[in-house]
Formats: structure tokens, C-alpha cells, sequence
């Protein structure tokens, strides 16, 4: 009798470490991916649907009984989070719920650039397919925000945002409201510009720290060389400190909005709008661009220079003259004489 009791336990011991063995080698299995998948984890889902959805993506590397012995037996408990994860091979059960339990979702990017307009950046965020689009119900609201955020930096009433956010790529989770990347890049640039400003040469001819953002995103629209933008700025400051105009087509275009159609016109020089500096001294009202860092460096930081004139050479860079006999000659050389778009 006890040699059949002995029998019997052996084999009830050794089929139990048969099963865990043959659990412990199904748990080891990575799940069936074949390639980085994301996955989405909705609030209020548990572990056990968690298990059903790997289930019907076909990623479960054992029979879903199995999952759910070490759903019960080996899984630690920890919550899971809500998110969107990204899932790449190889990735264990154990892995999968483990990276869900840390709430370690997956970033996404976004990248707004220097030189375009605040409906631009609008069009852009809106056509993103992984941020909330909450734009139509809030942004007049958040625009108002905003500028009033920024009003204590500027000796001139803001009614645009342009130049106010900064330029540069924004990570992001899954369905993160597009209004949230709005209020980092007002905030960035804020942080950023006031560093700067802070510790600013002495003599620039700015009053407020907007002023530095006005000149940066005429900078920014006259060049895409970086290493012309403080040898520009240079310019520009000489001509605020000798009362000169400024004269940056830039502004004009910018002042007639939706009405300028590609061609700048001598009648759209002459044209009287706030931000014409063919026709008004002194920096226009506001910034006319988004900017980056680097216009803003240029700004705080012009080149040393006599120049007081520039004109584009047609290959992306200018040529600089310091009288205006050698800029008309300048201007000669490099548009009046220019034949199917060479110089």
C-alpha cells in the first residue's frame, strides 16, 4: 500500500514539474511579432482583456491557458497603464506587461519650422495624425492666452503669435492635444529669449525683449545661411542706429497677408501698412516669422560690420556693400543683369 501511495506521488510530482517546466518554457516564448508594433492600451482595460486582444492580434506564443496560468501565477500584479506602447521583438509576455505596468508610452514628433506663418504651424499640427486635434474648439481662446502672456515683454500691442513660438521639434505622447504643443513652444521660446536677453550686450538697439524677436524673424526670412544671419543683423543695427529704414522686403510681404500673390510690386513698396519698413523707421510692430535659436543668437549677437546694404546673389547668399554706390552696382550685377535666373 505505501509502495503504490509512494508511486502514486512520484508521479503526481513529477507530472507537476512536467507542467512547470513546460510552463516556464512556454513563458520564455517572445511573442509573435514580426516586426515593431504599436499597441494602445485603453483606459479601463485590465490584464485578462490585455490577454485576449494578444490573443486576437496573434501575438500569444502559447495557448491562451497558459497565458492565463501565468497571468494568475507568475505575473506580479502591477497595474497597467493606459498608453500607446511601442512593442518590438523580441518581447516576452513578460516584457509586454512589464513595459505596460511603467507607463513607458511611446513619443512621437513633430517638427515646426523657422520661417513659416502661425497658420502654417496650424496646418501642420492639424494634419498630425497622432495629436488631438482641439484646435478649432480652443485656439482662439489660446491665442488670446497667449499674447497676453507675452504683452509684459513688449512696448507694442501683440495681436499675432508669429515669432512668439519657438521654432524646433516637440515630442509627444499618442492623442496629446495639439493646444499643449502651442503652450510648450510659447513657453520654450519664453525661457530661451529671456536668458538670452538677460545677459545681452550693452547698446543694442532694442527696448524689450519682443524687439530681439522681430529683428531674429527678419533674419530668419532674408537668409537661410547661418553663417550670414549676424553678418544681417549687423546690417540692420547699423541702419536703426544711423535712422535709416530697414527696407526688408520681408515685412512688406508680410504686411499684406493674404493679398500678396508672389509678386512684390513698387506700388506694394510704397504701400503704407504697419509693418512697410520701406516706409516707416525702426523696427515693424512685431515679428513677422517663427524663429529658431540660431536667429535669435544672430540678433543678440550682430557682426561687427560697416555694411549698411545687402543684395541676393541668386544662389542663396547676398552680397554686402558698405555705400550705396557699391550697393547699385551690387544690385546691377547680381538682378538687373540677371538672365534666366543666373547672375
Amino acid at each position: 500500500m505505501l509502495r503504490k501511495l509512494a508511486l502514486g506521488l512520484i508521479i503526481v510530482v513529477g507530472g507537476a514539474m512536467a507542467a512547470m517546466g513546460w510552463l516556464h518554457q512556454q513563458f520564455g516564448k517572445p511573442l509573435k511579432l514580426e516586426e515593431p508594433r504599436l499597441f494602445t492600451l485603453v483606459a479601463g482595460q485590465g490584464a485578462i482583456e490585455t490577454l485576449q486582444r494578444f490573443d486576437q492580434q496573434g501575438w500569444l506564443p502559447m495557448p491562451k491557458l497558459a497565458a492565463r496560468l501565468w497571468l494568475k501565477f507568475a505575473y506580479s500584479g502591477q497595474p497597467i497603464l493606459a498608453g500607446t506602447y511601442a512593442f518590438e521583438p523580441p518581447l516576452t509576455l513578460a516584457d509586454a506587461f512589464e513595459l505596460l505596468s511603467r507607463g513607458e508610452e511611446v513619443q512621437f514628433d513633430i517638427s515646426l519650422i523657422e520661417g513659416q506663418t502661425y497658420p502654417q504651424w496650424l496646418a501642420t499640427l492639424s494634419a498630425h495624425p497622432r495629436l488631438k486635434n482641439d484646435l478649432e474648439a480652443k485656439e482662439q481662446a489660446l491665442v488670446k492666452s497667449l499674447l497676453t502672456g507675452w504683452q509684459q515683454y513688449s512696448t507694442t500691442p501683440l495681436t499675432h503669435l508669429e515669432g512668439l513660438l519657438l521654432a524646433d521639434t516637440y515630442h509627444f505622447t499618442n492623442q496629446t492635444p495639439a493646444s499643449e504643443i502651442l503652450k510648450r513652444a510659447s513657453a520654450a521660446m519664453q525661457t530661451y529669449l529671456l536668458k538670452k536677453w538677460a545677459k545681452r550686450e550693452p547698446g543694442l538697439p532694442y527696448e524689450a525683449p519682443v524687439d530681439v524677436l522681430t529683428m531674429a524673424s527678419i533674419i530668419e526670412k532674408e537668409t537661410a545661411l547661418a553663417s550670414e544671419r549676424a553678418r544681417i543683423a549687423g546690417v540692420f543695427v547699423n541702419r536703426l542706429e544711423q535712422n535709416m529704414r530697414l527696407q526688408t522686403d520681408p515685412t512688406v510681404i508680410y504686411g499684406l497677408g493674404d493679398r500678396f500673390d508672389g509678386n512684390l510690386t513698387r506700388q506694394h513698396l510704397r504701400e503704407d501698412t504697419p509693418y512697410n519698413t520701406y516706409v516707416h523707421k525702426g523696427l515693424p510692430p512685431g515679428p513677422i516669422a517663427m524663429i529658431g535659436r540660431v536667429a535669435i543668437d544672430a540678433a543678440l549677437q550682430p557682426a561687427l560690420t560697416s555694411e549698411l546694404y545687402f543684395v541676393a546673389r541668386g544662389d542663396g547668399s547676398h552680397q554686402f556693400s558698405n555705400t550705396l554706390e557699391e550697393h547699385n552696382q551690387a544690385v546691377r550685377e547680381f538682378q538687373l543683369n540677371r538672365k534666366d535666373g543666373q547672375p
